[in-house]
């Protein structure tokens, strides 16, 4: 029971996502405040007046949320199995990047760290090419210093 029902739920959510974001539900929604604002002297401004307006964004806004939130989780998870199949499918990327956004905040904020490390160390070759992974920059920067090392050195008679 509970599947069909998370199956109905994902049927209205995408629906009410793509007529929420036409230009109809735009134009339908200034016309309601354009009507509402229009019948304010009609009932005196009075507090029921500004109290039905209140009600109704207030409820729309609180599904709204949900239905939004349901519709970026998809569409994330979408993205996040989009870029893990062109990791996957690359031979220069690092496998440890697969599902990546199960990892804490500390742990993203550590793999940051060494992808700024690389970035960095990149910078100094001024060839952003020239490193692959985390796993390799620090040999690959190794192996690059030590041939241009060798190749300024004087030549020896």
């Amino acid at each position: 029971m509970s599947e069909k029902i998370s199956e109905a739920f994902e049927k209205v959510a995408t629906k009410v996502t793509k007529w929420t974001g036409s230009s109809l539900a735009f134009g339908v929604a200034f016309a309601i405040i354009l009507v509402w604002g229009i019948t304010g002297p009609l009932f005196g401004y009075s507090d029921t007046w500004q109290l039905v307006i209140n009600t109704g964004t207030t409820i729309i806004t609180f599904l709204m949320v949900f239905i939004i939130q349901k519709s970026q989780n998809k569409d994330s998870k979408a993205i996040q199995l989009k870029l893990n199949e062109l990791i996957a499918a690359s031979r220069h990327a690092s496998n440890r990047m697969v599902d990546i956004e199960d990892l804490s905040e500390a742990e993203l904020d550590t793999l940051h760290k060494f992808y700024q490390r690389l970035s960095d160390i990149s910078e100094k070759d001024h060839d952003i090419h020239l490193s692959h992974s985390i796993d390799a920059a620090d040999d690959l920067y190794e192996k690059k210093k030590k041939f241009k090392s060798r190749k300024n050195e004087p030549e020896v008679d």
